[in-house]
Order: structure tokens, then C-alpha cells, then sequence
């Protein structure tokens, strides 16, 4: 005799529906909440970063800079700064970072224009150029790194921290890597 077997109801998974404010407000009528969870958490920011200039001398040698001349080249490097947590790509000190990392930039509305060295991934610099949002972010994810690291675009199992090497040798650290992109 057969039994009768209880169907069971698919479970709904009840999602929070994430609201695609990115897509309706420009980058300065943001929140401060919206802004910041625009960062995808990549940490290509906290990379090192160099200007190629041939007339940089020893006295001016790795000193920050808040601008590039024409005919300058910014290089990356796979030196990433020590408060970074290699394996999160989340900064070990966020609130305290510009305090505690001096050269720090703390990117906001207002000076994303003058922030000239953000990769091109950054998915502020996409919103910025009108590319979009790519399709690894967290906010597309459930809040999740997961697709974000798959792609290739954090600096996770890439980098070396600052407190770890020479920085007078950074020409051995160079890297292209950071300039990758997709969709």
C-alpha cells in the first residue's frame, strides 16, 4: 500500500531587495551610509603606488604626491600597506587609518575628482566615468567578497606589506596586475 507523502513547500528565501541607488543619485547625492558601501573592498587603494619621473631626485624620491604631470607614469606596486589584512582586504585600523597612515586618503564626494589614482576597476572611478557597476561587487552578491576575489580583482594572495620590505626597492615589486578590469 502506498503512503500518501506530505509535499513539502518550497522554501522562499526572503532576500532584502537591494535598492539600486547607484543607478538613480549621481556620486554627491549619496548618503554617507550608500557612499561607503560603494567600496567593493578590493584594497587595490591600499597598494603603493609610484610616479615614473626622470627628474625625481634624492631628495624628493618617494615623497606623496596629490598630483601627476603630464608627463609622468603612475606604477603600481604589489607593496600594500601594513594595516591591511591580506586575507579580508579590509584595513586592520579603518577609523583610525588617516591618523595612523598619515599619506592615507580617505576618498569622499569631494575629492574623488583629485583622487587620480584609483585603479580602474574602483567602482567609485566606474560610477564616476559612467561604466557601472561591475558585476563582482558585494552589493550585487549578498554583501559577499566571494565573486569579487574569484575574478581576480583584490589584491588577496598578491601582495607584501610595507613593514616587510625596503621600499627603496620597490622596482622589484612592480606590477600591472591592479590595471585589470572586467565587464
Amino acid at each position: 500500500m502506498a503512503k500518501n507523502k506530505a509535499r513539502a513547500k518550497p522554501k522562499t528565501s526572503k532576500q532584502p531587495e537591494v535598492v539600486a541607488f547607484w543607478e538613480t543619485k549621481s556620486l554627491e547625492e549619496m548618503s554617507r551610509a550608500e557612499w561607503e558601501s560603494l567600496c567593493d573592498g578590493c584594497a587595490k587603494c591600499c597598494l603603493h603606488k609610484f610616479i615614473d619621473d626622470p627628474d625625481v631626485d634624492d631628495d624628493n624620491e618617494l615623497k606623496p604626491t596629490d598630483h601627476i604631470k603630464e608627463h609622468e607614469q603612475m606604477v603600481h606596486s604589489s607593496i600594500v600597506c601594513h594595516l591591511l589584512n591580506d586575507k579580508s582586504c579590509q584595513c586592520t585600523q579603518y577609523e583610525k587609518r588617516t591618523i595612523l597612515v598619515p599619506d592615507c586618503v580617505r576618498l569622499t564626494q569631494d575629492n574623488i575628482d583629485d583622487v587620480f589614482f584609483m585603479p580602474p576597476s574602483c567602482t567609485y572611478r566606474r560610477l564616476k566615468e559612467g561604466r557601472g557597476m561591475p558585476s563582482w561587487h558585494p552589493l550585487l552578491n549578498q554583501g559577499k567578497t566571494t565573486k569579487m576575489h574569484a575574478a581576480g580583482m583584490s589584491v588577496r594572495g598578491k601582495v607584501v606589506k610595507d613593514n616587510e620590505v625596503s621600499l627603496d626597492d620597490f622596482e622589484k615589486y612592480i606590477v600591472t596586475w591592479p590595471l585589470n578590469d572586467c565587464d
